[in-house]
């Protein structure tokens, strides 16, 4: 699911950079959310230990009497089979049932690009307004993306580039074609803009609503900069980057444990007993991994992970619902 996510991201820039391309930014923003729903999707098959019930859509059918069941069961197409959640039912379930904390940002972000995959039939594609505020939307949510895949399944991406080329590559400013926008475009916009003002007055971080990238041409000399060299000299300086996955065996923060275990038990309450149980079983690597922060510095602070397995031995100290 990662993997389809990732192709579906890496199609949206490649579609978007391509030099000449007709419905660029229209194109762009279906693969775009398309790769943002399947991310969110395999967070929650890492989160639910790759049960894909997690992730299918269920319904209370209605009885012959005509009273509603009082069990669910997975809904189901036109050609009979599983339907899955949309992206914001995605969204609520991470946030929610599992306790993941994500930037809110992020959340505004997807609903600005969701508006404009819904109202794509009504662009003009040659009016500049709406090119420059889809790019400021795509530039952002690439951002995001990345940094999510990163915080969630490591360091995946790193082969790939993530950016989309500046409008000033293969946009004329100078000669703008005069159209006009239309109402839906306008009130697209106008949503976009109130979304922005509430995010004004804060700085750049790792998770932005839009992105605006300034772009200007300057001659420099060849002597400026740093000159960098590939090489497969065995006696050339190593350097070398690397980080222990632990995403698979160990997928749940100290947020997403309290959320599990908050809709997992009647009594369960986060006090002295519930920290010194789970202090207990942090201990044992079947259940508890302790990350370094900084893996080069032994004294840097730690990040405690867990495996879902933890909650059978909380099951003994609580009650079930």
């Amino acid at each position: 699911m990662l993997e389809k996510s990732i192709a579906a991201m890496l199609s949206a820039i490649e579609i978007y950079n391509k030099p000449d391309f007709k419905y660029r930014e229209d194109t762009f923003a279906v693969l775009c959310i398309n790769a943002w729903e399947l991310l969110l999707k395999a967070q929650i098959l890492h989160l639910s230990s790759n049960k894909l019930n997690a992730i299918y859509k269920t319904e209370y059918k209605t009885l012959k009497s005509g009273k509603k069941s009082t069990s669910s069961t997975i809904k189901k197409n036109r050609s009979g089979n599983p339907m899955s959640i949309n992206l914001f039912e995605a969204y609520k379930i991470i946030t929610s049932e599992f306790g993941l904390k994500i930037d809110k940002v992020v959340y505004d972000n997807l609903i600005a690009l969701t508006e404009i995959r819904d109202n794509s039939i009504h662009f003009i594609n040659d009016d500049i307004n709406i090119a420059i505020k889809i790019q400021e939307l795509g530039t952002a949510s690439l951002q995001n993306y990345l940094h999510l895949v990163n915080e969630w399944f490591g360091n995946v991406l790193a082969r790939y580039n993530f950016y989309l080329m500046p409008i000033s590559f293969f946009r004329d400013f100078q000669h703008a074609p005069g159209i006009a926008l239309n109402t839906n475009e306008k009130n697209v916009l106008n949503y976009i803009k109130k979304s922005e003002e509430k995010y004004d007055e804060k700085d750049l971080g790792n998770y932005n609503l839009t992105l605006r990238i300034d772009l200007k041409f300057q001659k420099v000399k060849s002597t400026t900069g740093i000159p960098v060299s590939i090489t497969n000299d065995p006696t050339a300086t190593l350097v070398q980057l690397s980080e222990e996955d632990i995403s698979d065996k160990y997928p749940w923060n100290y947020d997403v444990l309290n959320t599990r275990c908050i809709k997992r038990y009647s009594d369960f309450k986060i006090n002295g007993k519930y920290h010194e149980i789970r202090r207990k079983f942090e201990s044992e690597q079947k259940y508890a991994y302790q990350r370094l922060l900084d893996p080069s510095n032994p004294n840097s602070s730690k990040k405690t992970f867990y495996n879902a397995n933890i909650l059978k031995e909380f099951d003994q100290y609580y009650e079930k619902k």
